[in-house]
Parts: C-alpha cells; sequence; structure tokens
C-alpha cells in the first residue's frame, strides 16, 4: 500500500504543471470549441430532406399501385428497385445526421432509450465513413442491378461507367476499412 502511494506521489512530480491560459486565449478556445454548433442547422437540413425522400418514396409507392395492373414484371421490378434505392439513401442520411451530430456536435442522451442503435455505442469518425461507404456501396449497386434488369434500354457505356464508379467505391471501402482497423489496433497499443 506504501509503495502505490509514493508511486502516486512520484507520477504526480513528474507531470509538469498546467500552464495558466490568457483570459483571451481561454476565451477563444471557448468559441471554438462552439463553433461546432454551426453544424447543427446542417444536420436539421438533411432531416428536411430525408422527410422528401419520405414523401418522395410514398408518393412512388402510390403511383405502383394505381399502376399496378398495367405493369408488366421487369417495370415493377424497376419500381421496387427505386423504392430500395431511395430507403437506402434515406438509411445513409439517418446515419450521417445520428453519427455526425453525436461524434461531432454534442452527445446524444440515449442510453436508456429502448431504440437506441448498437452501433451508435462506438460510433466515430472512422466507423462513420466505413458505414458510409458501405451504404454507397448498396446504392451503387442497386443502380447497376437496375441497369441489368433494364439493359435493353440501357447504354453500355453507362453500363461500363456504373460497373467502374461500382468498384471505385467498393475499393475505396475496403480501403478506409482496412486503415480504421490499423488505427484502432494502434489505439490499443
Amino acid at each position: 500500500m506504501a509503495d502505490d502511494s509514493i508511486t502516486q506521489v512520484r507520477d504526480r512530480t513528474t507531470q509538469p504543471p498546467p500552464v495558466p491560459l490568457s483570459r483571451a486565449e481561454h476565451w477563444f478556445e471557448v468559441v471554438v470549441f462552439a463553433s461546432r454548433w454551426i453544424q447543427a442547422p446542417l444536420y436539421a437540413g438533411l432531416i428536411v430532406a430525408e422527410l422528401l425522400y419520405a414523401y418522395k418514396f410514398l408518393v412512388e409507392l402510390w403511383e405502383m399501385a394505381i399502376h399496378i395492373h398495367q405493369m408488366d414484371e421487369t417495370v415493377f421490378m424497376l419500381g421496387v428497385l427505386g423504392l430500395i434505392d431511395v430507403t437506402m439513401v434515406a438509411n445513409l442520411l439517418t446515419m450521417v445526421v445520428i453519427g455526425g451530430y453525436a461524434t461531432f456536435v454534442s452527445k446524444l442522451d440515449l442510453e436508456t432509450h429502448p431504440d437506441r442503435p448498437d452501433w451508435l455505442s462506438h460510433v466515430d469518425p472512422g466507423t462513420i465513413k466505413v458505414k458510409l461507404a458501405a451504404s454507397l456501396i448498396g446504392i451503387s449497386s442497386i443502380h447497376l442491378l437496375k441497369a441489368f434488369v433494364d439493359v435493353a434500354n440501357e447504354n453500355p457505356d453507362h453500363i461500363k461507367w456504373k460497373i467502374f464508379i461500382h468498384l471505385t467505391f467498393l475499393g475505396s471501402a475496403i480501403l478506409l476499412a482496412w486503415t480504421d482497423k490499423i488505427m484502432q489496433k494502434d489505439k490499443n497499443h
């Protein structure tokens, strides 16, 4: 027990004392830290965009429902893929709003909320980037699938570009995940 108290005293003496800040520097740092709230209206705007996507989803679903008897299977499948695409973009917006706000603006007080997403407990900028990249791959996959379903009406050059873009997203996501894994390993050591 005595050795522990000696170690604690020794640790306190080896650390340099905190440098007092000037009043101007202190207030500047307060302003810099408070500047994170500039992002709050941006997240509010993304919430509005998500509402617009929900409206677009409902309009497309209504159009599909009232014209279901005139649609052949390919047109119906393209409509469903369009609904999936809108949903995935809305999911992407949700991740950006919740993850970005919690990471860069303010903590979300949701510890006891029953619907709290599991991924929120370990969200950081690296995790958000990897999740966003995975979402972009999903969205790109839907666009590529739509092109393949309607290949007769697609320009072959457009399909090549969609494949190239999809592979670029895929490669970027793999590199982001690998980089995040390396950074997490370095944090744990």
